[in-house]
């Protein structure tokens, strides 16, 4: 039986492809206007992200609006079959709010209100400002929900950072009476006594500052915890006009690369459809894999936590212009790293931007059209060739990653762990250690969902639980039930620490996971970056690999409690105990990884092992050079495989025995395929997932 998600819009029921297009910047002169709809059509463009930064040429005085010009660009467009996610615009406000109302200026942690300037400098906070999106919101609704060309709403703009201000303290204490209660709640959980912090009135309850509280780990952590919150709220507070007009035109928000200070897992609910912006930096190695891999993640995140389809709301074309080194995109890789977020469940491909902009601080990030203004550029034919591409492809929109393997991160997890000091202060690294798990499933062709604590474990027959620091218990007992009832769980040193106030486990660590995988971690072992230690794998052991693989920053010491060990330290004073167990409870098994090993191999031999054990089904049945990866999405009746050479040579992939056909081309494709340099293949088969 077909399964598939419906299109994000039925205007559109194909791949979304195009850009953000600022039309505002250019309404001195017309002509551009009129050759940028020219270019769409040629580019094969058929969206656009309009007005994210308009609300000065909406609204350039109090109260005196001016929509004209956008009633003029999205008629523009409609007439030539062309849609748009019509923006809100608070992304940026305009100057004259800034100075009648400073109160919308956001506060920074030093408690100094910050002038004009750059963007989502404003308090989410902020009754003035509040006030003002929902009149700016209620018009956009009210004019343009109906418009032809609108598919949705983009609002505002990659939401993030955090105010300070008299508003945010109040409503930080009310967010703090509704979690706890008491003041004797928060001072258990937030356990004060230590340094003699004990709160007796709400009132001297501040958020985190530089010149005055910041080593109460609880108070950090639901301070994080409130500024996501708040922001979610603030983005509830933007779309409830647009949704009194219109409650069916779809609402997103474009998020960021693993960005830091929101829990996406929880803006997700909010949203109808998730988008995010990727800007990864090629060509810094030989070798793609390291970068490719890791937006390979970000894939998987943005996919997995809304369950279905996602957009790739903006990519550059060519280059960016901030980060470190701005590499142009060498031939291929456009679309190589367009096909990659299709692969991992994108249903559109869009840039930011559409035209470059004369001036300020964007005027040489990339885009489709280059300030020389015409088609005739390599970028220009790239993005034309990709959305002949799309159009071939219609049939992979809305379909599954069918994964049955899971790779868990949490948010409040992330945030806990990086305040915490020590074992190692110069940094713990919980996001390289999550994706290190991640890429040598990804290596493998494995699809692979990025799962939170409270999703539905029963899915999988593989979690990879890296550096689970702050662990709930009710996490724990899940996990452990995911184990009885059949599934391969491995978890890493650094685990099951604190609850979630981060307050330590005192029945021996890992906490909830002590019995699942029958070991007691008593000690962690912070190594300093000249340190080196190696995990040895016993003789014969079941997991039928063996050798000597190099450890670097962090070593746990364990004792086993009926765990089976699988390898031991070489060196130091706890040579010869345990590295890495497994203990079998119920019809699964649970693996213990109790140090950070640097070698590739060592990760690629034991996923390698785990995955055929736990009869987890690959994208291809076929070995996988070295930087190729195989990834998979299918309906049920046909599975559509992308080959993805991120290698940075010309590679070979041995298909298996079943019958494939070039989706764009339609030829057969049996033995040997060969993909150049960047190179990348959409192949089509009959469905395994059925």
């Amino acid at each position: 039986m077909t399964h598939k998600f419906p299109p994000i819009s039925g205007k559109l029921p194909v791949f979304m492809h195009g850009a953000d297009y600022n039309p505002e910047q250019w309404l001195h002169d017309p002509a551009v206007l009129e050759e940028d709809i020219r270019l769409m059509k040629q580019a094969g463009c058929n969206v656009m992200s309009v007005g994210i930064f308009s609300w000065a040429a909406l609204e350039p005085e109090e109260g005196t609006f001016n929509f004209g010009w956008l009633d003029q660009v999205l008629d523009r467009l409609a007439a030539n079959g062309i849609y748009a996610w019509l923006a809100t615009p608070s992304g940026a406000r305009p100057a004259w709010m800034s100075e009648k109302y400073p109160e919308v200026l956001r506060v920074e942690a030093n408690r100094r209100r910050n002038l004009h300037g750059m963007r989502h400098n404003h308090c989410f906070t902020s009754p003035v400002y509040r006030e003002k999106v929902t009149i700016m919101n209620g018009k956009l609704a009210e004019r343009y929900s109906s418009h032809p060309a609108v598919v949705g709403w983009h609002v505002s703009n990659e939401y993030g950072g955090e105010c300070h201000c008299d508003y945010c303290q109040e409503a930080f204490r009310s967010w703090l009476k509704r979690k706890y209660g008491s003041l004797d709640a928060l001072n258990r959980a937030w356990w004060t006594t230590f340094w003699s912090h004990t709160y007796t009135s709400w009132s001297q309850v501040e958020s985190p500052a530089p010149h005055g509280e910041m080593m109460v780990h609880g108070h950090n952590l639901d301070w994080r915890r409130f500024v996501s919150d708040q922001t979610i709220d603030f983005y509830k507070h933007e779309i409830k006009p647009l949704k009194a007009v219109n409650p069916d035109l779809p609402c997103t928000v474009n998020m960021m690369d693993l960005f830091y200070g929101l829990d996406y897992r929880e803006f997700a609910k909010a949203v109808d459809v998730v988008s995010w912006d990727a800007y990864p930096t090629w060509h810094e190695a030989e070798s793609e894999v390291g970068i490719a891999s890791w937006f390979a993640f970000n894939h998987d995140i943005f996919r997995t936590i809304k369950k279905k389809p996602f957009m790739l709301m903006e990519s550059t074309p060519s280059q960016t212009n901030w980060q470190l080194v701005s590499k142009l995109k060498r031939p291929g890789m456009h679309r190589l790293s367009s096909l990659q977020a299709v692969a991992h469940g994108s249903d559109t491909v869009q840039y930011f931007q559409w035209r470059k902009s004369r001036g300020s601080s964007e005027k040489f990030h990339g885009a489709v059209v280059d300030h020389v203004g015409h088609a005739n550029t390599r970028v220009f034919r790239d993005v034309a060739e990709l959305g002949r591409t799309l159009s071939q492809i219609t049939e992979v929109l809305g379909t599954n990653v069918p994964a049955e393997a899971a790779v868990l991160f949490d948010w409040d997890n992330r945030w806990a762990i990086n305040d915490a000091q020590g074992p190692r202060n110069g940094g713990l690294g919980y996001e390289q250690t999550v994706v290190q798990h991640y890429r040598a499933l990804w290596k493998q062709g494995v699809p692979t969902d990025v799962i939170g604590s409270g999703d539905d474990f029963a899915p999988y027959k593989l979690i990879v639980l890296p550096m689970a620091y702050l662990l709930r218990e009710e996490t724990g007992k899940r996990l452990d039930k995911f184990v009885e009832d059949g599934g391969t769980l491995l978890a890493t040193y650094w685990t099951g620490v604190v609850d979630e106030h981060d307050l330590c486990y005192l029945n021996g660590f890992p906490g909830p996971l002590r019995r699942t995988l029958g070991i007691w971690a008593e000690e962690i072992d912070g190594l300093h970056d000249h340190d080196r230690n190696a995990l040895v794998m016993n003789p014969a052991n079941r997991l039928e690999f063996e050798g000597s693989f190099e450890i670097r920053e962090l070593c746990e010491v364990i004792h086993t409690e009926g765990a089976e060990v699988l390898a031991t330290y070489r060196d130091d004073f706890y040579a010869g105990m345990p590295v890495l167990t497994l203990n079998q409870k119920g019809a699964g098994q649970a693996y213990y990884l109790a140090a950070r090993v640097r070698e590739e191999g060592f990760y690629d031999s034991l996923y390698g092992r785990l995955i055929s054990e736990a009869g987890v089904r690959r994208a291809l049945d076929a070995e996988l050079p070295e930087g190729v990866t195989a990834q998979l999405r299918s309906d049920g009746e046909s599975d559509y495989v992308f080959l993805l050479n991120f290698s940075g040579k010309p590679a070979q992939v041995r298909l298996d025995d079943r019958a494939y056909t070039d989706l764009e081309t339609g030829e057969v494709k049996t033995g040997r395929v060969e993909l150049p340099l960047h190179g990348s293949i959409i192949l089509k088969r009959s469905s395994q997932y059925k």
